[in-house]
């Protein structure tokens, strides 16, 4: 789930962590589509060798997106989680290791956030369905026209939750997909791909986690291998941070705010359902052929760079004069342990400390101040200080007064310019009583048509004059009629007469009553009774509830670098304690319960789901959330209340829902199990990790080997033959041979006749109880060239935002100065939308920007990837194949990015600079000269594929443009 606003935090105050993704794009030739080469140079300019898919973030845009139409079916919900891994794997292009975890079995302490989500997700089904039909109601009342309403199974995302058949099925299509890739793509061939489905306890990322903390532990692990970790939860930056490997980058899709969304009642864009009028549909196309096409855009992906992190960090956290030696990896372990302060998927955060309002400078400032009293760092290989810990929090608990009259401050002037904005928003829709046309009429700056003629200027003259009399007339005879108040309007003589006049703030939104008041004097006991319903001065519950929240403290950091804790352990309050009441802490927590066990599959939807979602259970088992008679009834509310806590929206609030008794669920569940089938019983048990390989590689005669003597002893994977990579292997229940064919799940898909992979179970290498994984970088460890120069330090939000493309700070982009896009706007026809010549033409040009020089011999073309195709591709004139970005462009044309804005400009520009070096004068002289090297460069296509080979594909191989003026890059400041 990660934590709400960390990434926003982060990438505004450290922007340089953030490139762009280079994106090959496969091609197409007659119909037939091309494949990406992934076993060329990454176009990033970097070299990956381990890939990490925590599945879970690609499983649930795949099967409900938000910004497409869903799939039909779950056969196409599989083919398009296929489609996602495979853009990945063709972005990053892993060499060694490709490791899938889908998120098992989760420790107690993380059911009760998957229990609230789930709840909530069923809750908001059926509010929705409910305010559908009401506002049909009302729509088809007013005479209001609405589509048909369609009957169709809506999915239910729980199902996306260990224990289900969706997610049995899931694993079973993934292992088909694997096998597919390993027999049949040149870049898989020597990839060790690792599976961890959900039949596997844990959750995806700390599974991964997990992997590369016994790796490294190792003796044979390369302590230079570049990591490459794929989630949109901003936790996993912290989590890469923890593993202290120095080449760590994760990939996340890019988030784009405000994307449009239709209307759920009458599927149209630009407003939601509750201001639905039931207006026909506009015709979209001559003959409507668009009316079922969603525009969408191509989901863009961002590295970010931990490396750059670190740099920021070090600058950052570093301290003179220290009584004790500093320590840099022990204070990235410190930074790390504070942001669990302001939010995590196992604590609520403390009152006072919000993202939003600098809480984590806040906590780092009083951290570098105490950090001199304490004698040392806060923690230790996950191990936390909390005498130590203990100081920091009553600095912050001196301050928490002035935090909340200063959050109430700036509330109250965030209301008050919001007020002023739809006031002046307001005003500006009405717009002027009355607007002169003709050639009176004002017009936008940069409008190239002409404005409508005038045949007798007296006359407009004249109308306008007149207008002016009328105007004037009415606003004495409102002032007359009104006693000398002038207040009113022209317009509001007649119209307004008996209507009571609205309050200034009445069209915004009722705001949610607060008793706690955290601003005034006494919220501590307003606090704690409203919340926990005690008396602020019942010491010992409140010591309770500190005690669990330092345990809590305790257990995350723990989970983070040393792995679970306890599965049984859990947070059993609904709202955090202040930082003041951090007293006394060195005493309250010992050691977890050793040798806690995880819930079963089935146990845990037990645990999370609500009666709606009992359909995934088996029938015995779905009683007991249903029947009045159940001694578990109580765990599954049919309602419950949502506490906003001090926050505007449902989602932001806490959901106060019952906590699951453990002892009573076993209870209960033990009269049930009998009834469970022999395939229920199979997905009630826990799996183990899945590792393949194809034939090329290394290691698959060894364990060819093992299946041919039918070996079922544990054997261990020799290091020499896995790139350092150790662990256990065991045969198979139902294994993938090669030459054997892999049968197809998925009816749309063929088998695998020519089978070239193999699998088999894998086990991490174990450890003795007791053992601790060093949070150090390890002896032989490189650490990367710097990337921050002085300058990067103070950018901050003040600089203009400039993206960077690939690992390569050199690449030279195209750039246009603000005096050329005003020319631009000039020559262009405004009223044109999305055509003329000059709208999408890229320059012509065939070179590759950067130090960057991918060999290309033969019959291969040098690449070109999706962003760069659009700045550098082929003049219009060559018919080169439209790529998906380019396809989305030429589609949509005014909206989207405004980086695709800006790129559709320089390419005009560009075309248009060219145009005027040659003589010519707007789009005719462009057109002339484009017919004369048309012809030319046919006369000659046929004796440069022959040379193709051999020459450079560049602006010398065989055309007659000039070389592209010499690039620059743009100076920004």
């Amino acid at each position: 789930m990660g934590v709400p606003a960390f990434f926003r935090w982060l990438s505004r105050k450290y922007p340089s962590i953030i490139v762009h993704c280079v994106e090959e794009k496969g091609k197409e030739c007659n119909g037939v589509r091309i494949p990406v080469d992934t076993t060329k140079p990454n176009p990033n300019e970097v070299e990956f060798d381990n890939l990490y898919l925590d599945m879970n973030g690609i499983i649930h845009p795949c099967t409900h997106p938000e910004d497409k139409p869903a799939p039909k079916n779950e056969d196409e919900m599989m083919v398009a989680i296929f489609e996602y891994i495979d853009r990945l794997f063709n972005i990053v292009r892993p060499r060694r290791v490709l490791y899938m975890a889908i998120d098992g079995v989760a420790p107690r302490a993380k059911m009760n956030q998957q229990r609230s989500r789930r709840f909530r997700a069923s809750k908001e089904g059926v509010e929705l369905t409910e305010e559908k039909q009401r506002m049909r109601e009302e729509i088809i009342q007013r005479g209001g026209y609405l589509p048909p309403e369609e009957i169709k199974e809506r999915f239910d995302s729980n199902c996306i939750t260990p224990g289900t058949e969706f997610m049995d099925n899931l694993a079973q299509c993934l292992r088909y997909y694997v096998a597919d890739r390993l027999s049949n793509d040149p870049g898989w061939k020597n990839v060790v791909v690792f599976l961890s489905d959900a039949s596997v306890p844990g959750e995806g990322e700390h599974k991964i986690m997990d992997f590369i903390r016994r790796q490294r532990a190792q003796p044979n692990h390369d302590p230079n291998t570049h990591h490459c970790l794929c989630g949109a939860d901003a936790d996993l930056i912290m989590l890469g941070l923890a593993t202290h490997e120095p080449n760590f980058t994760i990939i996340r899709e890019e988030f784009k705010p405000n994307k449009p969304r239709p209307c759920a009642l009458c599927g149209q864009m630009g407003h939601e359902i509750k201001d639905c009028q039931g207006v026909a549909r506009e015709k979209k196309g001559q003959h409507d052929e668009f009316a079922d096409t969603v525009p969408v855009s191509e989901q863009e992906f961002i590295f970010i760079r931990l490396c750059v992190l670190r740099e920021y960090l070090a600058r950052e956290l570093t301290m003179a004069s220290l009584p004790f030696p500093f320590d840099f990896e022990r204070s990235v372990d410190d930074w790390v342990f504070m942001c669990f302060f302001v939010g995590n998927d196992f604590l609520p955060h403390l009152p006072s400390l919000e993202i939003r309002e600098g809480a984590i400078d806040r906590l780092v400032n009083i951290y570098k101040d105490v950090v001199h009293k304490t004698g040392g760092y806060l923690t230790q290989n996950g191990f936390v200080n909390l005498e130590r810990v203990e100081m920091i929090m009553q600095a912050v608990g001196v301050a928490e007064d002035n935090i909340f009259k200063k959050r109430k401050e700036d509330d109250e002037n965030f209301k008050r310019r919001n007020k002023e904005k739809r006031r002046r928003m307001k005003a500006e829709q009405q717009g002027p009583a009355y607007l002169t046309t003709g050639q009176f009429a004002p017009h936008a700056l940069g409008r190239r048509d002409r404005p409508e003629a005038v045949h007798n200027a007296r006359h407009q003259a004249y109308d306008m004059r007149m207008q002016h009399n009328k105007d004037a007339a009415q606003s004495l005879k409102a002032m007359m009629k009104n006693g000398g108040n002038s207040s009113a309007g022209p317009s509001d003589s007649t119209e307004s007469r008996g209507v009571k006049r609205k309050a200034e703030d009445s069209d915004s939104e009722p705001e949610p009553e607060d008793n706690v008041r955290l601003w005034e004097e006494g919220w501590k006991q307003r606090y704690y009774k409203t919340k926990f319903d005690v008396d602020a001065t019942d010491d010992d519950f409140r010591r309770k509830v500190v005690q669990s929240y330092v345990e809590g403290l305790c257990w995350v950091l723990r989970y983070y670098y040393q792995g679970c804790a306890s599965w049984k352990w859990y947070f059993p309050f609904h709202y955090a304690p202040f930082a003041s009441d951090f007293k006394d802490i060195k005493g309250m927590f010992t050691e977890f319960e050793k040798e806690t066990k995880p819930f079963k599959p089935l146990e845990q939807l037990m645990g999370v789901f609500p009666a709606a979602s009992g359909n995934f259970l088996p029938s015995t088992w779905r009683n007991l959330m249903s029947s009045p008679d159940s001694s578990i009834i109580d765990f599954y509310p049919d309602d419950f209340a949502i506490d906003l806590n001090g926050k505007k929206y449902a989602w932001q609030g806490v959901a106060l829902l019952p906590f699951v008794d453990e002892r009573r669920l076993r209870a209960a569940l033990a009269e049930v199990y009998p009834d469970l089938t022999a395939e229920e019983v199979k997905r009630n048990s826990l799996g183990s990790d899945v590792l393949f390989l194809s034939r090329s590689h290394l290691l698959f005669d060894f364990i060819h080997e093992l299946y041919r003597t039918e070996s079922h002893e544990s054997t261990d994977i020799p290091a020499e033959l896995c790139h350092g990579i150790q662990g256990a292997i065991n045969l198979d229940d139902d294994p993938i041979l090669p030459d054997k064919t892999v049968k197809s799940p998925i009816p749309m898909l063929r088998d695998i006749s020519q089978n070239s992979s193999i699998g088999v179970k894998f086990k991490d290498p174990q450890y003795a109880d007791g053992f601790v994984f060093k949070a150090v970088l390890l002896p032989d460890a490189k650490i990367p060239n710097k990337v921050l120069k002085p300058g990067d330090w103070e950018k901050g939000n003040r600089e203009p935002w400039r993206p960077q493309l690939g690992f390569n700070p050199n690449r030279q982009q195209a750039h246009l100065d603000q005096s050329g896009f005003r020319a631009l706007g000039h020559s262009m026809n405004r009223n044109q939308r999305g055509g003329g010549q000059y709208s999408n033409a890229p320059p012509p040009s065939n070179y590759h920007q950067g130090n960057y020089r991918p060999p290309h011999a033969g019959g291969h073309q040098p690449f070109q990837h999706s962003r760069q195709n659009s700045l550098l591709g082929a003049p219009p004139s060559f018919h080169q194949p439209q790529f998906p970005r380019q396809q989305q462009q030429q589609q949509y044309r005014g909206g989207g990015h405004g980086w695709d804005r800006s790129v559709q400009s320089q390419q005009s520009a560009y075309q248009q600079n060219m145009n005027r070096d040659r003589g010519g004068a707007g789009p005719g002289g462009y057109q002339q000269r484009y017919d004369q090297r048309r012809d030319d460069w046919h006369d000659r296509r046929d004796d440069r594929r022959d040379n193709r080979g051999q020459q450079h594909q560049g602006y010398s191989s065989g055309r007659s443009y000039p070389p592209p003026p010499p690039s620059r890059r743009y100076n920004w400041n």
